[in-house]
């Protein structure tokens, strides 16, 4: 017999909640359980239509502009390359490939216990005092003066923008069922292909226009805009940005009440803030062996993805100005935009991860080939549109899987997202090495290299798509021993056991 299908809906809703258990509920919740479940499932759905949309409207759009600014101050090295950034701090051989690499192993440090701390903190508080602090670390890029110093601002930009992306991903998680978390991971990580895209419109327009501006260098003044408008986003976002779904100010009660639940209609266990202990929670994500797997798998996916840092460079063996070559950027990531929102939306209505993810990764396979393998204009031009397209969405497919694989407690999810970013970005740090600029125009080592990688990633995630098939069968065979076996099929709190009707999504 085959495994039922994973209880999740799309924002809309759906007829059918599943029959909740109130022992696993807060006492607060309990209040409203048998009310929402006996509502008509019309009523249901309208209230559930609206109250989605609420929360889109207070959390995406802050979420988005936040990581869009916290890769843009990360990855705006390469917009700075385009100026005189090497020549003025005496750069040369792989020292920029050494600048862009140092700032990931600070950045891997800190997002495990930051993401632990997140469960006990409000996120509203902790992750814009972050952004505040990265703002102004990135602002001080343009007064380094020598390469150790802009190494040192590296690193330390590395700290300070660690709690983000790991936060951001486990706080939308609180908010959404597995199915609507997908699509909202799409729009969220939306902000890598805007900022890579903002980014080439922001450098070409500092350094085409205020380079000498003041007596000050134009990749200068492009850490130091960047910088200022990232704090003033953030100011603007600590009074924006929701904490958790049972704390938040803007929902009525009936609404806070109804958002918990329908979390528990999705997973069928509350999501308890302080349940477990954080040391507990660590201890079971290290304990679930499909953890190392989708370690893996997000790993070789953001190697395949070290191109974007040197995108510019990449793009300018063209053979176009610099300047014309940070334009020529916009519109290959615009492109990215588009499709990765496309696929994240198919993916969420087709409830698949593994064969979006295994096209995606062909088609980036292609993109790299082809231009590793041809020196022809047209077609280096159009491999880079296959290369990012196909690897940067593919990774907002990933990102949502494992948040949606590790759905409870709130403190083994928040050590489960933490661990695959901390050690996927890893890839990041030798992965940037790959393009050393001796190897142009073809970059035929790490283009060579990146097709493999993506061929790599599609095959691991057909490799899980069958074991959470085995694991959904496993699930099912375990809640038919309970019935017919009642005395025989209680759960021990301590055991990270799935309540009836959980099935893993792939």
């Amino acid at each position: 017999m085959d495994a039922k299908p994973s209880v999740e809906h799309d924002a809309a809703g759906s007829d059918e909640h599943p029959t909740l258990k109130p022992e696993h509920a807060q006492q607060p919740l309990n209040e409203h359980v048998e009310r929402f479940q006996n509502q008509d499932p019309e009523w249901r759905r309208t209230f559930e239509k609206k109250l989605v949309r609420k929360m889109d409207i207070h959390l995406l759009p802050c979420l988005i502009l936040m990581y869009l600014l916290n890769f843009l101050d990360r990855a705006n090295l390469a917009q700075a390359r385009q100026g005189t950034l090497e020549a003025d701090l005496g750069m040369t051989g792989t020292d920029f490939n050494f600048a862009t690499s140092i700032f990931f192993v600070s950045y891997l440090v800190f997002q495990l216990p930051s993401n632990l701390l997140l469960t006990r903190l409000r996120p509203s508080i902790y992750l814009t005092s972050a952004m505040i602090l990265w703002g102004g670390v990135s602002a001080c890029s343009g007064a380094t003066k020598t390469f150790p110093q802009l190494v040192a601002v590296r690193i330390l930009l590395g700290f300070v923008e660690a709690p983000f992306f790991p936060g951001a991903v486990f706080l939308m998680s609180s908010w959404y069922t597995r199915a609507e978390l997908t699509r909202r991971m799409s729009y969220f990580y939306s902000g890598n292909a805007l900022a890579n895209m903002f980014g080439g419109l922001i450098g070409a327009a500092v350094l085409g226009n205020m380079e000498g501006a003041q007596g000050i260098a134009g990749w200068r003044w492009l850490f130091i805009i960047e910088g200022v408008i990232t704090i003033a986003v953030a100011l603007i976002a600590m009074w924006i940005l929701p904490d958790y779904p049972n704390t938040t100010r803007w929902l009525s009660e009936e609404e806070r009440a109804f958002a918990s639940w329908r979390l528990l209609a999705d997973i069928n266990e509350v999501d308890e803030q302080k349940s477990r202990t954080m040391w507990e929670g660590a201890k079971l994500a290290f304990l679930d062996y499909r953890l190392y797997l989708f370690v893996l798998l997000q790993h070789l996916s953001l190697l395949s993805q070290t191109f974007q840092y040197f995108f510019p460079s990449i793009v300018g063996t063209l053979g176009y100005g610099k300047i014309e070559t940070l334009w020529l950027t916009a519109p290959v990531w615009f492109a990215t935009f588009l499709i990765s929102v496309c696929v994240t939306w198919t993916s969420a209505r087709t409830q698949d991860r593994s064969l979006h993810i295994l096209c995606l990764m062909l088609l980036s396979a292609i993109g790299n080939a082809i231009a590793t393998g041809t020196t022809v204009l047209g077609a280096r031009f159009f491999a880079m549109f296959l290369m990012p397209m196909g690897a940067v969405s593919a990774y907002q497919i990933i990102l949502s899987w494992v948040a949606n694989s590790f759905p409870r407690p709130m403190v083994k999810r928040g050590a489960a997202v933490a661990i695959a970013n901390m050690v996927g970005n890893t890839a990041s740090i030798y992965g940037s090495y790959m393009y050393p600029q001796t190897a142009a125009p073809q970059y035929t080592p790490g283009g060579s290299a990146n097709s493999v990688i993506c061929l790599l990633v599609g095959l691991l995630a057909i490799g899980l798509r069958y074991i959470h098939k085995w694991e959904n069968k496993k699930l099912e065979k375990a809640e038919r021993g309970r019935v017919e076996n009642p005395e025989e099929g209680v759960i021990n709190r301590s055991d990270d056991v799935r309540a009836d009707g959980f099935r893993y999504i792939y």
